[in-house]
């Protein structure tokens, strides 16, 4: 089957827009440990369905030295726990609470748990790490971004 193709290129249809979400990828990306901001990137772009932003994070977290196993068990990190850190299961629950809001708000216990595993600043910087990765899906799957063209550190 051939590739789609894209719907539109947002990035140079609104390139301010682009250009701010850039900067706020970077300010929040900052305060986030890089490992962990990798598996919730690939964790949020899975619940979202999001081709381009799987194949992009995925490539950079194996490029960075992430395990295949770790990257192909996070969809089932529940049953996978014993390959992740409790400040990863923390910051993986914590992205699937906040991408997933039809259930409702960010449970108090999910919070609690992110909130013993991070200090402040750290907390504040993965909530916005997990907003923009969500953000970024979103304009991934409703332009229709066209996965497997990206190389690692294509866009740094």
């Amino acid at each position: 089957m051939a590739e789609h193709t894209p719907r539109l290129h947002w990035a140079k249809a609104a390139p301010d827009v682009y250009k701010a979400m850039v900067k706020l990828e970077a300010a929040a990306g900052r305060g986030v440990d890089p490992v962990i901001h990798e598996l919730v990137k690939i964790r949020a772009s899975q619940l979202n369905h999001c081709a381009f932003c799987l194949d992009m994070h995925t490539k950079d977290a194996l490029a960075a030295g992430e395990s295949v196993e770790r990257i192909v068990q996070l969809s089932a990190w529940e049953e996978s726990q014993h390959f992740y850190t409790e400040r990863e299961l923390a910051a993986i629950e914590l992205t699937e609470a906040i991408t997933v809001l039809t259930d409702g708000f960010v449970p108090d216990e999910v919070y609690a748990k992110a909130a013993a595993q991070f200090d402040a600043t750290e907390l504040g910087h993965l909530i916005a790490a997990i907003t923009v990765i969500n953000a970024w899906n979103r304009f991934g799957v409703s332009t229709r971004m066209v996965p497997g063209h990206y190389t690692p550190g294509m866009y740094k």
